[in-house]
This record gives structure tokens, C-alpha cells and sequence, in this order.
């Protein structure tokens, strides 16, 4: 199994960071390609199993592998392999697959804002300037339906408390929102209040995030201890300190 973990925002696409297309050939090579989907990420990390990894400046391109001047540590010490792996799979447990189909059409959403992009370059005009964010709109929104395709938004957000609380031990509310917005910026609307019979009801998403939190205390996976919530060791029910 060859699981590639990257960025597809549309924004990378219209500049060029990343390619649609190169992955989706990929993908054509064989059933054990994967791959996966997560906002903000910049890490360069290249895993061999658990013999070797390499973590460098050098991004999976002709210029970052062959033309540019890069540099790399490589990493043959099983249990430092091993760490680096444990991190990697745990956040990248915060993306989404991306299955063959989706990733096509998603390929044909993004030439579109990179075409509006490029024409957004080369002209001042106002209908070209509303077609650019129209298409960077649509492949956003589409980005967003991937997100969302395997459950609702707070089951997103409970993943991602879990893993933060793993990462940075006990977090209260206010703390763990900005944490949740970085991992996800597109999920995080601030533009989008909860409204109830007229009348508005703080950020929709983070809403999301406090009903994630209600559940995982259902079940009994995270505690609340003095306005920190922590995480429960699910076999004993002890709490974790970290």
C-alpha cells in the first residue's frame, strides 16, 4: 500500500503547489495507491515501512527530487522510523480519502479555477474576477462534500479533539477551537452563525465542535476537570494525565 498524504485546496492547485493530475495518474497505477486529503500541510516526510525515513525540504516533484538544491535527514533507526511513522498515520487520520471518481471529478472542478486563475492573471475585469471566485468557490465547496461524505461535521471534530488532546495533553473549550480551525480551515466558516427562530447563536462550527465534545463524554472517551477537558483510558475508564 503507497498512501500519499497532501494538500489538494484549491488555492495550491491554482498556484501550481499541487497537481490534480499527477496523482490521479497515479492512482490509475494500481488498487494499493491511496490518497488522502488534509488543509495546512507542509510537512515533506517520506516513510518506508518502518526501516527508513527521510524528512527534508524536497517536496514530490522533478525540481524538489532531481533540479533544486534540497536537504534531507535520513533516518534508519527503527524506533525513531517508528515515532515518525505513529505521527504521521495519526494525523493523517484527520484527512480523507480520496477514491479514484471523486479525485477525477475533483480534477476537473480544479483545471477550471486554475483556468479562471490564469485568466484572472492575465485581465483586470470584473466578470473575469467574479468567474475566478466562482470556481474557486466551487472547488472549495467540493473539497468540503469530500470532507463531509463519511459523516457529519462533528464526527470530523471529534476525531481531531481526540488527537489534540493525545498531542497537547488537557485543553479547555477556548483553547482547543483555534487548534480545530488550523487543522481545518475550510470546515471553519466564521461566517456562518447558528440561527435559531431568528436569533443567532455564536459560530456554526463551533457548535460542531462542542456537540463532538458531548458525545465523545458519552462515551466516556473524554472527561471535563475544571474547565480542561482530558482524555479517558477507554478500557479502565481512569483518566489519562498527561
Amino acid at each position: 500500500m503507497l498512501t500519499f498524504l497532501t494538500d489538494l485546496s484549491p488555492v495550491n492547485v491554482c498556484q501550481g503547489s499541487t497537481d490534480p493530475r499527477a496523482l490521479e495518474s497515479l492512482s490509475a497505477t494500481g488498487p494499493t495507491v491511496r490518497i488522502r486529503h488534509l488543509p495546512r500541510l507542509h510537512a515533506k516526510v517520506y516513510l518506508g515501512d518502518t526501516d527508513r525515513a527521510i524528512i527534508g525540504s524536497g517536496n514530490l516533484t522533478s525540481g524538489g527530487l532531481a533540479l533544486n538544491y534540497e536537504y534531507a535527514v535520513e533516518i534508519l533507526a527503527r524506533s525513531t522510523v517508528q515515532a515518525v511513522r505513529r505521527d504521521i498515520l495519526a494525523y493523517s487520520k484527520l484527512g480523507v480519502d480520496i477514491p479514484m471518481p471523486r479525485l477525477c471529478q475533483y480534477c476537473e472542478i480544479a483545471n477550471q479555477a486554475r483556468e479562471a486563475f490564469r485568466r484572472k492573471q492575465a485581465a483586470t475585469r470584473k466578470s473575469v474576477e467574479r468567474y475566478f471566485h466562482s470556481a474557486l468557490r466551487e472547488a472549495e465547496d467540493e473539497l468540503v462534500r469530500l470532507r463531509l461524505a463519511g459523516g457529519a461535521m462533528h464526527t470530523v471534530f471529534a476525531g481531531t479533539i481526540l488527537y489534540l488532546l493525545r498531542a497537547h495533553g488537557p485543553l479547555s473549550t477556548r483553547e482547543l477551537h483555534p487548534l480545530i480551525e488550523r487543522i481545518h480551515p475550510e470546515l471553519c466558516d466564521n461566517t456562518v452563525d447558528r440561527v435559531i427562530d431568528g436569533k443567532r447563536f455564536g459560530k456554526k462550527w463551533k457548535h460542531a465542535a462542542r456537540t463532538a465534545q458531548q458525545q465523545l463524554k458519552k462515551k466516556i472517551l473524554v472527561r471535563l476537570v475544571r474547565g480542561r477537558w482530558r482524555l479517558v483510558n477507554a478500557e479502565n475508564n481512569h483518566e489519562v494525565v498527561a
